[in-house]
């Protein structure tokens, strides 16, 4: 795999050229909307087949698979413009094998929402060895609020994906709350109510394991977390379950801040058989631009929980986001939510060059909007996700997590699969 960054006088014909790779390759791979847009400083994903087969009338994935020894799930991966189907056109060029082996193997997670795009979800599940529907929800005492995950179960499952249950102490207004989460784990008795609702759902559900996320905890139940945790890790224990936990990305024992007071590592990490890190929001809206998830941060966040967890329990959080701040930055001017599709055409729209932070591995560009002021735009493009995968695969951690799957980042999966063999779930 290589990546071009575009340069001021290309075009996708000079690229194809200069590379030797069909223009219709090239579109594909990087899912260009327009092909004609190409913006200064974009980055471009380039792949070279090894092996190409021409399909032919009455070809399946299934038979193109036993021929060539290669399994469905990769030719899907191989091949995106399949978007996660098995509908073969006659006529359609497929990539068998590229040429460069993947420098590692990682287990691959990702959040969806219900609402999340069914077309969207499809193309995306050969990627993905586990799928976390966000989320279940709990009352005080105890209660879990159901969440309607039929339909990300229904494509996960036959798609060969292990589905994982995710429990959050978010409210009914979106928001997590350490004041819900110490309600619950001050009383025993919600506590125990919740963890045999976790369970039934789990096995009625159909599902392998539990993600548990409590973010802002007061300071005081830092020791109180890991018992929740302890009682739910036995209980799923007892059904062959693992149970997951996701976690704010300290860098110390004793950091400060609402998000790290409530987490004891030390104290977290026996009662758990995995960890999540969530590996981003350095750059968030209510804070001055910067990268959503600079490389140096996450590499110190992640040799952090190494002194705590050992590689293969740990998994890294990628963000599949970025944000646009206006400027100049003051208190309460907040940035908005961009996806990684839009930044690109964002940066057409407006003339702007797109640049690159080499200490923080992140694109990023100004521009001025409509009425005169100005903005920043950081967001995560083929360098940045390539900088977070080989850190993975560098330290040896067990996989990788994206938040989340609800936008397109056609380019990611390309990256992905290039770099690393995806593997299924265990169980």
């Amino acid at each position: 795999m290589e990546i071009h960054v575009v340069q001021p006088g290309d075009t996708l014909f000079r690229l194809s050229r200069q590379y030797n790779l069909p223009m219709e390759r090239l579109i594909q791979d990087n899912q260009l909307p327009n092909p004609a847009q190409l913006v200064v400083g974009q980055a471009l994903v380039l792949r070279f087949p090894a092996l190409t087969h021409v399909v032919r009338e009455g070809d399946t994935l299934y038979a193109l698979s036993q021929r060539y020894q290669v399994s469905p799930l990769q030719l899907l991966r191989n091949n995106p413009v399949l978007k996660g189907r098995d509908q073969l056109v006659p006529g359609q060029s497929l990539v068998i094998r590229y040429r460069y082996e993947p420098l590692g193997a990682l287990t691959v997670n990702g959040y969806a929402y219900p609402s999340i795009d069914p077309e969207l979800l499809t193309a995306t599940l050969p990627f993905l060895s586990q799928l976390t529907p966000f989320t279940y929800r709990f009352t005080p005492t105890g209660a879990l609020i159901p969440l309607r995950d039929e339909e990300l179960l229904k494509a996960a499952i036959p798609a060969g994906v292990t589905p994982v249950f995710h429990l959050s102490s978010v409210t009914e207004e979106g928001q997590f709350s350490g004041e819900l989460a110490h309600r619950l784990l001050s009383n025993p008795v919600a506590r125990g109510r919740l963890v045999s609702a976790i369970l039934n759902t789990v096995s009625l559900r159909g599902y392998w394991g539990v993600d548990v996320d409590f973010e802002f905890l007061y300071d005081s139940d830092a020791s109180l977390y890991p018992q929740f945790l302890g009682q739910l890790h036995q209980a799923l224990a007892a059904q062959g379950a693992p149970l997951t936990v996701a976690l704010a990305p300290k860098i110390s024992h004793d950091q400060p801040g609402r998000l790290y007071e409530g987490l004891d590592f030390s104290l977290i990490s026996p009662q758990v058989d995995y960890a999540l890190l969530m590996t981003y929001d350095w750059g968030w809206p209510g804070g001055p631009p910067m990268a959503v998830s600079p490389l140096p941060q996450v590499r110190q966040a992640a040799e952090y929980a190494l002194t705590h967890f050992s590689p293969q329990q740990l998994m890294l959080g990628i963000p599949n986001y970025g944000y646009d701040w206006p400027l100049p930055y003051r208190e309460g001017n907040r940035a908005v939510s961009v996806n990684n599709v839009q930044a690109v055409r964002l940066a057409w729209d407006r003339h702007a060059a797109i640049r690159f932070d080499q200490a923080a591995q992140a694109p990023w560009f100004p521009y001025v909007d409509g009425e005169g002021r100005e903005h920043q735009v950081w967001f995560e493009d083929p360098r940045s996700i390539r900088a977070k995968v080989e850190l993975a695969l560098e330290l040896g951690l067990r996989g990788v997590s994206y938040w989340n799957l609800d936008r397109p980042f056609p380019q990611n999966w390309v990256v992905l699969n290039a770099l690393a063999e995806i593997l299924p779930e265990e169980g």
